[in-house]
């Protein structure tokens, strides 16, 4: 079970596609913890990663679960369908072997955004697994992570 939103840009062959994966929590942004992850929605953050990828040419697709068997499936589903994953997978960051396994399975170039920086919260939120499967990873910038995401996936992959 999870949430997408799927904004197709003009219909072109050589469009770039790329998925962005939310996971647990990440859906109540605005909400939990306002002043660590910031006042603005889940919403705002999704028009503003389908705006900047209707500005770039890009499609793209937002996906939001907090089920983690969702996500690996989703993740499965992008083989030779998606350029490109970025994925904030919250709490399964530090929990999930099985979304580790799914990104080296599939092997599609991915980054890893965190609104805010795990490594200067809790303890338990320094083990990452997920950056062993992750080519670059973005954290403490905010919403805008998820736009360097795109813009580094367009620029190092030629896709």
């Amino acid at each position: 079970m999870g949430l997408s939103t799927y904004t197709p840009t003009e219909q072109a062959e050589n469009k770039v596609k790329i998925l962005v994966i939310n996971g647990c929590n990440i859906n109540m942004i605005g909400i939990r913890e306002p002043e660590l992850y910031g006042r603005d929605s889940y919403a705002d953050l999704v028009k503003m990663i389908n705006d900047h990828a209707a500005k770039e040419g890009i499609d793209v697709e937002v996906f939001q679960s907090n089920h983690e068997g969702a996500i690996v499936d989703r993740i499965q589903e992008a083989y030779g369908e998606t350029d490109g994953i970025i994925i904030n997978a919250g709490a399964y960051t530090h929990t999930s072997v099985a979304i580790l396994d799914a990104l080296k399975a599939v092997s599609i170039p991915t980054v890893e955004v965190h609104v805010t920086d795990p490594d200067e919260r809790e303890d338990f939120r320094r083990i990452n697994y997920l950056r062993k499967a992750c080519e670059k990873t973005i954290k403490g910038h905010g919403f805008k992570g998820y736009i360097e995401a795109m813009d580094y996936l367009k620029e190092n992959h030629d896709i």
